[in-house]
C-alpha cells in the first residue's frame, strides 16, 4: 500500500506539473490526489488516531488557506480601487534596457509584499501597453518572472513557501530578511544584467491610456481615494509580521484583522464617496474575484502532503537523503530544481514533515550534533530551503505560478524559454546558492 501511495503521488504531481498539455486545472489533480492519498492510508489499517490525525492535517492547512484569502481578498482590493495604477505611472525611463531594470526592481520588492502571482500579472499587464513586438515583451515577462520568485523569497510573506516556514517558526522575519535579501538580489541581478543585451538600446513606446476597467476609472476621478487604498493595502499586509511579534499569535489572525479593518473603511468608503457598492466598493464584491481555484489547489497539495507525512514516506525519505548526501547544501540544490518541474508548495511542505526543528537537546543526542545544528530555527538548512525552492522555480517556465501566469498571459512558448532564459536563471540561482555560502563562512569567521 505504501508503494501504491508513492505512485499515486508521482501521478499526482505529474498531472499538476503538465497542466499546459492536459488543460486542466492543476487544482483538479491536487483535490483527487489528496482524497486517493488519504483513502489509501486509511486501508492500511494502523493508525488507531487516524481522525485526529486528518484533523490535524486539516488545522495546518486551513491557517493556511485562511491566511491567503485574507492576503488575496487585500490585493484584489487594491486593484480594484485604482491602486496599482499609481504604481504604473511612475515606472519611467528614457531606455528599453533602463526599464528592464526598473521592471526587474519593482518586481523584486512588490513581490515581497504581494504574492508572486499578483505581481507578475500586474506588471506584465502593463507591458501588453508598453510594448507592441511579442518577443520583446516575452523577454521582459520573463525577467519579471524571475525577479517576482526572488523578491518572494527573502519575505515571510512574500510567498505561500516563505509563509509556510514562517508560519511554523522555521524561519523568524529578521534572520530570513538579513540572510537572503542579497543572495535574492543576486539572482535577479545576474540574469537581468545579461537579459538587456537581447533587448534594443531605443526609446520606450508611450503607454497606451485605453484600459477602461472599474479600478483605472476610480483612480482617474478619485485619485487621493486611490492612494489611500494602496497606502492601507499595503500597511495591512506589512502589520501582520508586527501583529506576530507583538502577540506571538499565528500570522492568519494579523491578516484576519487587516482584513477587518479594511473591510470597515471601505464600507465607509463607500457611503461617503456614493459609490456603486455593486461594482467597485465593497469587499464583499471583492471577494468573489480572489482565485478559488488556487486556494483550492493549496488545500489539495498540503492534505496531500501531510498523508504522506501520516504514513512514514517522508521521514523515510529524509533518511535516505541525509544517508546519501549528507549535506544541506547538496540537499536544497535538489530540491530547487526539482520545484522548476513540479510546484514547489509540496516540496517546502515534505521537507517541513520530513526535517523536524532540532532542539538543543536533540543536538546533544545526535551522532553528527554539527550537522544538526544546521536544522535549528534560522538554520542554515532552512534559509538554503527558502532559496532555492523560491528561486529554483525559475529554471522552467511551468516551475512557478508566477511563470505560469506569465505564459498563459503571453503565451509564452515553453521551448523558448528553456533555450533563453533558463540558463540565464541557472547562473542566477548557482551565484545565489554561492552568496548564501560566502555569508556563511565570513559569519563563521
Amino acid at each position: 500500500m505504501i508503494t501504491f501511495m508513492i505512485v499515486l503521488f508521482v501521478l499526482g504531481y505529474l498531472g499538476i506539473a503538465l497542466e499546459h498539455v492536459f488543460n486542466i486545472n492543476k487544482a483538479t489533480f491536487a483535490l483527487m490526489m489528496a482524497g486517493l492519498l488519504w483513502g489509501a492510508y486509511a486501508m492500511l489499517g494502523h493508525d488507531p488516531n487516524l481522525q485526529s490525525d486528518m484533523v490535524e492535517a486539516l488545522g495546518d492547512t486551513c491557517e493556511i488557506i485562511v491566511f491567503l484569502i485574507g492576503a488575496m481578498t487585500i490585493v484584489e482590493l487594491i486593484d480594484r480601487y485604482g491602486g496599482f495604477n499609481i504604481i504604473v505611472k511612475h515606472i519611467k525611463a528614457k531606455s528599453k534596457r533602463g526599464l528592464m531594470w526598473v521592471f526587474a526592481f519593482v518586481a523584486f520588492f512588490l513581490s515581497s509584499i504581494l504574492d508572486n502571482m499578483t505581481t507578475t500579472i500586474i506588471m506584465v499587464m502593463m507591458l501588453r501597453r508598453m510594448f507592441s513586438d511579442k518577443k520583446e515583451r516575452w523577454m521582459f515577462a520573463s525577467v519579471i518572472v524571475l525577479a517576482a520568485n526572488a523578491g518572494g523569497a527573502w519575505s515571510p510573506i512574500g510567498d505561500i513557501t516563505t509563509i509556510m516556514l514562517w508560519m511554523k517558526n522555521y524561519v523568524s522575519s529578521v534572520d530570513l530578511i538579513v540572510n537572503l535579501l542579497i543572495p535574492s538580489l543576486v539572482s535577479v541581478v545576474i540574469p537581468t544584467m545579461i537579459a538587456t543585451r537581447f533587448v534594443s538600446a531605443g526609446p520606450v513606446e508611450s503607454l497606451n491610456e485605453s484600459d477602461r476597467r472599474v479600478g483605472y476609472e476610480l483612480s482617474r476621478h478619485h485619485h487621493k481615494l486611490s492612494v489611500t487604498i494602496l497606502i492601507l493595502g499595503v500597511a495591512g499586509l506589512l502589520f501582520v509580521p508586527v501583529f506576530k511579534a507583538i502577540t506571538h499569535l499565528p500570522p492568519y489572525m494579523g491578516i484576519i484583522l487587516s482584513l477587518g479593518i479594511l473591510w470597515l473603511i471601505t464600507e465607509l468608503i463607500v457611503y461617503h464617496y456614493r459609490l456603486d457598492g455593486k461594482i467597485e466598493g465593497r469587499i464583499s464584491q471583492v471577494v468573489k474575484n480572489i482565485d478559488m481555484s488556487t486556494i483550492l489547489f493549496f488545500l489539495g497539495i498540503l492534505l496531500a502532503v501531510g498523508a504522506l507525512q501520516q504514513a512514514g514516506i517522508l521521514s523515510s525519505l529524509a533518511t535516505w537523503l541525509n544517508d546519501t548526501f549528507h549535506e544541506v547544501y547538496l540537499i536544497n540544490g535538489i530540491i530547487g530544481v526539482l520545484s522548476s518541474i513540479v510546484d514547489n508548495v509540496p516540496l517546502v511542505a515534505a521537507c517541513m514533515n520530513m526535517y523536524p526543528v532540532a532542539t538543543p537537546e536533540m543536538i546533544a543526542a545526535a551522532s553528527d550534533p554539527a550537522y544538526t545544528s544546521l536544522f535549528v530555527e534560522d538554520g542554515l538548512f532552512w534559509h538554503l530551503l527558502t532559496f532555492c525552492a523560491g528561486v529554483g522555480g525559475s529554471l522552467l517556465i511551468i516551475g512557478s505560478a508566477a511563470g505560469v501566469v506569465a505564459m498563459g498571459i503571453e503565451k509564452i512558448e515553453f521551448m523558448w524559454y528553456l533555450k533563453r532564459i533558463s540558463w540565464m536563471a541557472l547562473l542566477g540561482y548557482l551565484a545565489g546558492i554561492a552568496c548564501i555560502w560566502l555569508e556563511t563562512l565570513i559569519i563563521g569567521m
